[in-house]
């Protein structure tokens, strides 16, 4: 992996509490996946950075590469890899990603 995707990598996460590496933007996402993933954060009302990989080839793959994962969308949060959409979903369903959002220290809105 080229070196300067995985500091820009390493940067985003530590300069961000949560970290979405998806397709698209928060605001017009390229697929349903990384739509899904943007809609349970938008629901909890956690602010995150949404990063586009389609507008970087070599993002892209670092990302990939980066986590050891091979989809995207990618969720970060306070610099820990959570998982893709399917994990993420689960996770809000199940009330853990509100409970790892809490222990983490990151701020959302509590709606049941």
């Amino acid at each position: 992996m080229d070196q300067t995707v995985a500091e820009r990598i390493k940067r985003d996460i530590a300069d961000n509490d949560v970290v979405l590496y998806m397709k698209g933007t928060p605001v017009f996402p390229q697929c349903g996946f990384s739509a899904a993933v943007v809609q349970v954060l938008s629901h909890l009302g956690v602010k995150f950075k949404g990063i586009d990989i389609l507008v970087d080839p070599a993002l892209r793959q670092g990302i990939k590469e980066f986590t050891n994962w091979p989809t995207i969308p990618q969720l970060y949060v306070k610099g820990e890899f959570v998982g893709g959409c399917d994990i993420v979903r689960e996770m809000y369903e199940a009330g853990e990603l509100q409970d790892l959002l809490r222990d983490k220290g990151v701020a959302f809105a509590d709606a049941a």
